[in-house]
C-alpha cells in the first residue's frame, strides 16, 4: 500500500469514529482497537481501553455538556497517524470540574492525534483546553497571571537577567 493510500485509510477510520461520537453512539468498540489507549493532557487523565474511555471520558463529557456540536476545523493524515484541531460547542448542563450547571454555551477547544492499526484506533494522544472552558464558566485557573496579559500589553513579560 502506498503512503498516500495508507494516509487516506487512516483518515477514513478516524472520520468514521468522529461521526459515531457526533451521532451519540454508545458502543465505540468498532472504532477502537482492543489495546486502545487514550492519553489526555493534565485534567483529562489517561484511559486504558474502550471501557475506561467510555466510563471516564465519554459519559462524563455527556453528563456535563449537552447539545454538543463538533466543529473540527482541519483533519490531517500521514501514514498510520491522523490529527485534527477544532472545538465542541456545548451547553454546560451538568457539573464540570466541581462547577454546577450554568446553562452557558461554551466552546471546548481540542487537538486530537490518532494512530490506526488494522482499521481501528489504537493510540489517541489528546489535548483539551479545560483552562479555557473553566474561564468561560467564571473560574480563572491562572488567577489573573495568564500570559495573555503580555499579548494585550496589560503586563510586562519578564526577561532573563543575563
Amino acid at each position: 500500500m502506498t503512503h498516500d493510500a495508507k494516509s487516506a485509510e487512516t483518515l477514513a477510520a478516524v472520520r468514521r469514529m468522529e461521526d459515531g461520537l457526533a451521532a451519540g453512539e454508545n458502543d465505540m468498540t468498532q472504532y477502537f482497537h482492543e489495546d486502545f489507549l487514550w492519553r489526555g493532557n493534565q485534567g483529562s487523565g489517561t484511559k486504558e481501553g474502550v471501557d475506561a474511555f467510555r466510563k471516564n471520558w465519554q459519559l462524563p463529557i455527556r453528563a456535563a455538556f449537552t447539545d454538543r456540536d463538533y466543529k473540527t476545523e482541519k483533519f490531517m493524515a500521514d501514514g498510520e497517524w491522523a490529527a485534527c484541531f477544532g472545538h465542541i460547542e456545548a451547553t454546560h448542563s451538568g457539573t464540570f470540574m466541581g462547577i454546577p450547571a450554568t446553562g452557558k454555551r461554551v466552546k471546548i477547544p481540542y487537538m486530537d492525534f490518532w494512530r490506526v492499526e488494522d482499521g481501528r484506533i489504537v493510540d489517541n494522544p489528546v489535548s483539551v483546553d479545560f483552562a479555557s472552558v473553566l474561564m468561560q464558566l467564571g473560574h480563572d485557573v491562572f488567577d489573573g497571571e495568564g500570559w495573555e496579559h503580555y499579548d494585550s500589553g496589560d503586563k510586562t513579560p519578564p526577561t532573563p537577567e543575563h
